[in-house]
């Protein structure tokens, strides 16, 4: 569908108005907190400038032309339809012919400076990732819509995940959270289990409550979580689900099946974010079952648009004998590793 044209390398800039000056008009195809806008930068690998209906574009040449008619044809939709959603601007994206060619110079994320990632601001917290691997999984959190973290226990993983997802709320950039976790303790047949259903998987979610807390507050989190805007379900419950809008961690991913990961990572939607945590030397699952985690790292390595994480023993930042266990143990594996060959 794409044609091979020549981009141009170096930066030019356009500026153009919408007519007619109609503010709810303009206020619908920018999007909630010009969501479409930055939907249009990060796919077309440009800048876009809005002041009331004026714009200015800044990237290769032919890409901004290619953007500036795309947003005069996204304008003359909301003459009809108020309801510009980001399913309506991809749409229009995937039929520019430069649009494949042009996002993030081809799929290559901006280059990992150790200074772009000082503190994650929270409500309750500042939070500061320690080390280059925790300021990369910061990063790539950052820079990608679905993002692996992989590693042993008190490496920072989930603790960050849900730092990432609370500063996203608080700006604004997703309009909810949602913790996932297989519940493979109990075999995902919830019902034997007293309460509701939060109730029911509240064991299981206790780590990413606890960070949520510490970030937010017990009150506050309560209220989120009362109005749906913060959601915890077990990973049955997402199938048949579109996760649009939305901040989303599976921890303990290593305890999926291949059919589980498949499902949850077709469930994200538009303007959302995605971390799955696990550590695949602490599978769970029945004798036999192979572990989606462990799948997913060999079927996704190469996919655009998915970062991976890997944490070692050296990441790990709690009581120090915990990373001398994890040595312990890896050197142990290893060993019965060897002799079984």
């Amino acid at each position: 569908m794409t044609s091979q044209i020549e981009l141009a390398t170096e930066t030019a800039s356009t500026s153009f108005s919408l007519e007619p000056d109609n503010p709810m008009r303009l206020a619908n195809l920018c999007g909630l907190a010009n969501e479409h806008l930055k939907q249009m930068e990060s796919r077309l690998g440009i800048v876009i400038y809005n002041r009331g209906n004026g714009f200015e574009l800044q990237g290769p040449e032919q890409v901004i032309a290619a953007a500036k008619e795309i947003l005069i044809r996204l304008y003359r939709e909301t003459e009809a339809d108020p309801g510009v959603s980001p399913d309506l601007v991809h749409l229009f994206l995937q039929e520019s012919e430069v649009a494949d060619m042009v996002a993030h110079n081809e799929g290559e994320e901006l280059p990992f400076d150790e200074s772009m990632v000082s503190v994650i601001q929270t409500p309750k917290a500042v939070v500061k990732p320690r080390g280059l691997n925790q300021k990369q999984y910061v990063h790539a959190i950052l820079q990608n819509d679905i993002n692996f973290g992989i590693g042993p226990a008190g490496t920072g993983k989930t603790f960050l995940a849900v730092a990432c997802a609370v500063n996203a709320f608080k700006k604004d950039l997703v309009r909810r959270i949602l913790l996932v976790r297989p519940a493979v303790e109990a075999g995902e047949k919830l019902g034997f289990l007293p309460g509701d259903l939060s109730q029911k998987v509240d064991p299981y979610l206790r780590p990413l409550y606890d960070a949520l807390y510490e970030m937010l507050g017990f009150e506050q989190v309560d209220k989120l979580i009362e109005r749906n805007v913060i959601e915890v379900a077990p990973l049955a419950y997402m199938r048949g689900r579109t996760l649009s809008n939305a901040f989303i961690i599976l921890d303990e991913s290593q305890n999926t099946t291949e059919e589980q990961m498949k499902m949850f990572l077709t469930r994200i939607g538009f303007g959302s974010t995605a971390v799955i945590t696990g550590d695949p030397s602490q599978v769970d699952l029945p004798r036999g079952t192979r572990s989606g985690l462990v799948h997913a790292l060999k079927v996704l390595t190469n996919v655009q648009g998915i970062s991976f994480t890997h944490f070692g023993s050296r990441d790990v930042v709690r009581h120090p004998l915990v990373q001398r266990i994890v040595d312990a143990y890896d050197s142990h594996d290893a060993e019965k590793e060897k002799q079984a060959k």
